[in-house]
């Protein structure tokens, strides 16, 4: 009987005790190119059905395919960036299955040389890191679309997914448990959007995974009987789907049972796992090389070429920014978090080297602007090089903080040629720098606030707030704050016994 996961006090799962949990996952993401893997049909989400398609992609007799160079190169990207094994050489192979969104019936695909094997991938653990391997990354096309909510008495099938094509990224079983398969699949989304071959969205269908979960005694070194797990379209679902399926194996388990080998989905709405088909019964592929398509090599100049175009991949940027420019870990791990960010805070400390305010600045206004307004960071209206003119403004005491977040930037927003210190100079914001002005001021304070002055050198500097704002409105917001607080201190303290 399945039932929900029973969790203890200490926050593990009770059948952790007694079971290690073993997954594996299969990551397929759909590349962005112009056109499909083997034709040259649009490569577009959303048109109307059945428009994309042609005499190749519905596999009509006489007809070859061609395969997209952009997609041999993105898949070397992926490789690179995971740490695999490029393959100098390799051949296609065909997957010959039935399934009714399947034109051609076969699928183009790689078995025996995957072009990248062997890598792996970093996920924060507690108190540290770990290696996820991946076994392989091999290309292959996407079937088409089986449609199964418009027609209550029919199944559509839509042919424009059909020939789009993909990436398979088999990792190893080294995952041990829900959040762990989160933290990857987060890891695999950030680098397929840093190198900008996949959108990674996984509501569309752009990036899919399959889970492979299984059971061993704690201590063991056998692998359990798996169950694969599909139709999962979030990464939250596929924690859900790795914690539920854990716990109803554990009960079999438990009560004597046997696991059986087999597909399962799950069911987002109440949580389970079901069961689809026995894999005992599944088809046999009949893989062979495909032979309208000539096998690929691929050169170590290539391999350079492509490396040396790559962007900076976020695990670098994480390094960088932490042992270089001295931010912490979290500030690091926000400023990775989306290429648009990590390449935005490039470029404003390409400006300043002032790096933690320039963090602060594009964690908080700028990202705080973005997020309220549900735009991208390309269509902020403050360029890099403007915000760090602002760091350099404050830095240089010109203008203070205060007024730089609630007065020039603003204006910065709404001006968005103008620099930083000329908006400062043309609304007179820059800061008055004279004590002698300051000190006069504070003097007058003094003189009419004589008991707030005792009150002050007898113990109560709460009472400094006071006399700032004093200053700091005679001044109307123009002094240096920092200058200004040397100064009323050294009056306030400089009569004391």
């Amino acid at each position: 009987m399945e039932t929900t996961e029973v969790v203890t006090g200490t926050g593990a799962p009770h059948w952790s005790v007694k079971y290690e949990l073993v997954v594996g996952l299969e990551v397929h993401a759909q590349l962005i190119t112009a056109s499909k893997a083997y034709s040259s049909d649009p490569n577009a989400y959303g048109d109307h059905p059945n428009t994309n398609v042609s005499p190749v992609t519905l596999g009509h007799p006489g007809t070859l395919p061609v395969a997209n160079k952009k997609v041999v190169e993105h898949a070397i990207k992926l490789g690179l960036a995971t740490h695999c094994q490029i393959a100098p050489w390799m051949h296609y192979a065909r997957k010959n299955y039935f399934y009714p969104d399947l034109p051609k019936g076969y699928q183009i695909t790689q078995d025996q040389t995957p072009i990248c094997t062997k890598g792996h991938v970093i996920i924060p653990v507690e108190g540290g890191e770990k290696r996820i391997g991946i076994t392989r990354i091999h290309m292959e096309e996407d079937a088409g679309k089986s449609i199964h909510d418009v027609d209550p008495f029919h199944t559509l099938v839509d042919l424009n997914r059909a020939g789009v094509p993909l990436v398979e990224i088999v990792s190893e079983p080294d995952i041990r448990s829900g959040q762990e398969a989160y933290d990857y699949l987060v890891e695999i989304r950030r680098l397929v959007r840093y190198l900008d071959i996949c959108d990674g969205n996984m509501e569309e269908g752009s990036l899919r995974c399959d889970a492979n979960i299984s059971l061993r005694p704690r201590g063991s070194s056998t692998l359990g009987t798996r169950c694969e797990v599909k139709n999962m379209n979030s990464f939250r679902n596929v924690m859900r789907a790795i914690e539920y399926e854990a716990q109803r194996q554990s009960e079999i388990l438990d009560a004597g049972g046997t696991i059986h080998m087999e597909t399962r989905t799950f069911d987002a709405g109440r949580g389970s796992t079901l069961g689809m088909r026995s894999k005992e019964l599944a088809h046999d592929y009949r893989y062979f090389p495909e032979p309208d398509l000539q096998p690929l090599t691929v050169s170590e100049a290539a391999k350079e070429a492509i490396r040396k175009a790559m962007p900076p991949l976020p695990r670098e940027l994480r390094a960088k920014y932490t042992q270089q420019l001295g931010l912490s870990d979290y500030d690091a791990a926000i400023l990775t978090d989306d290429k648009a960010t990590a390449l935005y805070y490039e470029a404003v400390i390409a400006g300043t080297n002032n790096y933690k305010s320039a963090a602060n600045w594009v964690m908080g206004e700028v990202r705080g602007w973005v997020n309220e307004r549900g735009l991208t960071l390309t269509e902020f209206p403050i360029t890099a090089q403007r915000l760090a003119g602002l760091v350099r403004l404050i830095d240089a005491g010109k203008v203070s903080h205060t007024m730089a977040t609630q007065k020039l930037f603003p204006l910065m927003l709404e001006d968005t040629t103008s620099t930083a210190e000329d908006l400062a100079v043309k609304h007179d914001l820059v800061q008055e720098q004279r004590d002698d002005l300051v000190e006069a001021l504070m003097r007058e304070a003094m003189a009419r606030y004589p008991d707030k002055v005792d009150g002050y050198r007898k113990g109560n500097k709460g009472l400094l707030g006071l006399f700032m704002g004093e200053v700091m409105k005679g001044t109307k917001g123009k002094a240096d704050p920092r200058r200004t607080n040397e100064v009323v201190r050294r009056l306030l303290e400089q009569d004391q016994a």
